[in-house]
């Protein structure tokens, strides 16, 4: 392009204006756009042509030069990519590459770039300005000599580039962190790829170098473990110049850097390249390399070199995002787990949570412990499906509402049945498995509800573990989606020193094994594992530790105590749907452990025979499910009370026994054993209710027994 003596291009553009130079020299017959590229900020606007050549709607573009890679194959990227940090580290002005973008319609379609790279005083770019056309009616009519030879060229430059760098480049494919591209490059035949002894590395953070890499043993630095871009340094000079700097001889080194010379100087370094590893424009950080028997680096060598730091530049981006979200994800996942487990009276609890070893996402896993009036506790594992931010987001959810509705005095059934609906209402596909248990620590009775969840496993106090059968139910979620809310109830009764096991599939799942095995795998590790639980915990959660794994994993273990449990003034709670009689033989189990905790022994017999009447005539003579609720009530006498609830409001009346003998005994039944009974209206239902007077002296002696 030819200028005027004033500085102004022949074409009547001024000679600031360089895109307005090529937009005349190659004529308005070429559809071509403008681009402005700002490499302190990353945005780089295009005008309306620009977006038509990439084939792009203005709406899906946001300015930012990654946006166009959806269009722009990987292959087309990386080589694009190679010309633009060439030409900003070894100081060009201009530069151009051809590459091809995929369009809408799936074609391939050549494209050509062209820009003028601006810095400032002090050699940094700062800016690119440029266009980009359609190169479709070039190649179809055919190129001039010239344009050839110098594709030619190109070509065979890449060519011989490419065969160098390829050996490093397919031993950083399978760098996931940064001392994973760290290891790599130190590896004998990584730094044979390089032809160096050693190196040294360091990563651009908030405009200051921090280093990751030390070199050789004992050459550390005092005082450089992080460094301004501003300081006498060899890395320093290289973030604020974006250009390789390469250190001819160990006089060089000693007149450039007298600061750091004399800490390095029995190392017997020859020569050095600093190279600056620049991603999107930006530099991300500087890799040293440090030679030992070699003075000087030939054009080639330097070309080599930068293409290397191009493959490496990469990587590490990769290596950093990875790390990035990794740490966002994990960080994330832990806010929405309990920051601490209360203590709980007559328990000892032990948690812990371990994120997947592989990938960065997050995981739906978590654990919950929730106090409950009456020496109660409530105790949740669960995992919802998906690893993202959105399983995350429901996972928390779910985990404030499951102990929203514990803590309102739910039975177990009824909490996990509004857990399914309330994650049905929300505005997800997502479904959740499920595992609650509430304890009664007075008593040692433990209601499970599962929702297509792992049963939970029991140590004995021998030590000895044994997986326990739970009715299970549809996961949250899915039961409401197919009206199937009716969840089971599975009550156990646990003994002083013994101990539950709570767990998601990522403790016992392992590719290719069966989660059956994995189960009894954990059962036998917990068998021989310490006595003390969190010992017990950690050495559970190091079968994840030590194989790795691309799913994370929760673990909740519960042990009940009788030093500190609760006295005798708690409540238990149990649902028993109709033409269920294993529901029925539990509540059975349910008031028989009570009675006992209780100090009721003297009673039992009566106490137990008159609810089991109330609850018989409740399921008998209405067409739902009963409520039964124990608790002590303390007084001027101490009593027992049982409550049944149904959902007739017709009121029960005492008859004589028909001839059989067989029906109308349940109320006499009541009438002659209870203290006091009752019934009271309660919304559109009713609750049968009586009460057995229980001495305090006798509590205080079978507790002592």
């Amino acid at each position: 392009m030819e200028h005027d003596p004033a500085g102004n291009c022949r074409c009547g553009e001024p000679a600031g204006e360089p895109v307005g130079c090529f937009l005349a020299l190659y004529g308005a017959a070429l559809r071509m756009g403008r681009f402005d590229w700002d490499l302190d900020t990353g945005r780089m606007r295009m005008d309306a042509t620009a977006h038509e050549v990439f084939d792009v709607r203005p709406e899906e573009y946001d300015d930012r030069p990654e946006t166009l890679a959806f269009r722009v194959p990987t292959v087309e990227a990386h080589r694009l990519d190679q010309a633009v940090s060439h030409a900003l580290k070894d100081g060009s002005e201009t530069y151009g590459a051809y590459f091809r973008i995929r369009c809408r319609s799936g074609t391939l379609r050549w494209t050509h770039t062209q820009g003028c790279i601006q810095r400032d005083a002090t050699g940094r770019p700062r800016r690119i300005v440029g266009l980009v056309r359609d190169a479709t009616a070039t190649q179809e009519l055919g190129d001039s000599p010239a344009a050839l030879r110098e594709r030619a060229d190109e070509e065979a430059e890449r060519r011989r580039t490419t065969s160098i760098v390829q050996g490093t480049t397919a031993a950083l494919a399978h760098a996931r962190t940064v001392r994973d591209v760290i290891d790599v490059l130190r590896d004998t035949h990584g730094l044979a790829h390089l032809g160096a002894a050693n190196l040294v590395m360091g990563l651009v953070e908030a405009g200051r170098i921090r280093l990751v890499a030390e070199g050789p043993a004992g050459s550390f630095v005092p005082g450089t473990r992080v460094t301004g871009v501003d300081e006498a340094y060899p890395m320093s000079e290289v973030v604020r110049t974006l250009a390789p700097r390469y250190i001819e001889t160990a006089d060089d080194f000693a007149e450039s850097y007298p600061t750091l010379w004399p800490h390095i100087d029995e190392l017997g370094i020859t020569a050095a390249a600093y190279l600056p590893l620049i991603a999107q424009a930006r530099p991300i950080g500087v890799l040293g390399l440090l030679y030992q028997d070699k003075t000087g680096f030939t054009d080639e060598e330097r070309n080599v070199l930068v293409a290397l730091s191009s493959s490496i530049a990469q990587s590490l981006q990769r290596a950093m995002f990875y790390e990035q979200e990794k740490d966002l994800a994990q960080g994330l996942q832990q806010a929405m787990l309990p920051r601490s487990i209360p203590g709980v009276p007559g328990a000892e609890i032990a948690v812990r949570y371990r994120a997947a070893a592989l990938g960065r996402d997050i995981g739906g896993d978590w654990y919950d412990v929730i106090p409950l009036p009456g020496g109660r506790v409530g105790a949740v594992i669960g995992d919802v499906q998906g690893h993202d931010t959105h399983a995350a987001a429901v996972m928390g959810q779910l985990r404030i509402v499951l102990r929203a509705y514990a803590a309102e005095g739910h039975t177990p059934a009824t909490v996990m049945a509004r857990a399914s609906s309330f994650l049905h209402e929300l505005d997800t596909d997502r479904f959740a498995t499920c595992l609650y248990a509430e304890a009664d620590l007075s008593t040692g009775v433990v209601q499970f509800v599962r929702a297509g969840h792992l049963d939970p496993l029991l140590q004995l106090t021998d030590g000895s573990c044994r997986r326990v059968p739970v009715d299970g139910g549809l996961p949250l979620g899915l039961s409401a989606e197919f009206g199937r809310l009716d969840y089971p109830v599975t009550t156990l009764e646990l003994d002083p020193g013994q101990t539950l096991l709570l767990c998601t599939d990522g403790l016992v799942e392992e590719p290719g094994a069966d989660l059956d095995d994995g189960m009894r795998a954990l059962s036998e590790i917990a068998a021989v594992g310490p006595r003390d639980l969190q010992k017990l915990a950690d050495r559970l959660c190091g079968v994840v530790d030590g194989r790795g794994g691309d799913d994370d994993a929760a673990l909740l273990l519960m042990r009940r105590r009788m030093i500190d449990a609760p006295q005798s003034g708690g409540r238990l709670q149990q649902h028993v749907a109709p033409s269920d009689p294993e529901a029925l033989a539990e509540a059975r189990h349910m008031i028989r452990a009570a009675v006992r905790a209780w100090g009721a022994g003297e009673r039992a017999d009566e106490i137990e025979l008159v609810a089991d009447e109330m609850i018989t005539n409740a399921l008998m003579h209405t067409d739902g499910s009963a409520i039964v609720t124990l608790r002590v009530l303390s007084g001027t006498d101490r009593r027992l009370r049982v409550d049944v609830e149904d959902s007739s409001s017709a009121l029960p009346r005492r008859r004589d026994a028909g001839e059989s003998g067989v029906s109308g005994r349940g109320l006499l039944l009541v009438d002659r054993l209870a203290d006091v009974w009752g019934v009271d209206a309660r919304g559109s239902g009713k609750c049968v209710w009586c009460e057995f007077v229980v001495p305090a002296r006798e509590s205080a002696r079978e507790g002592r027994e």
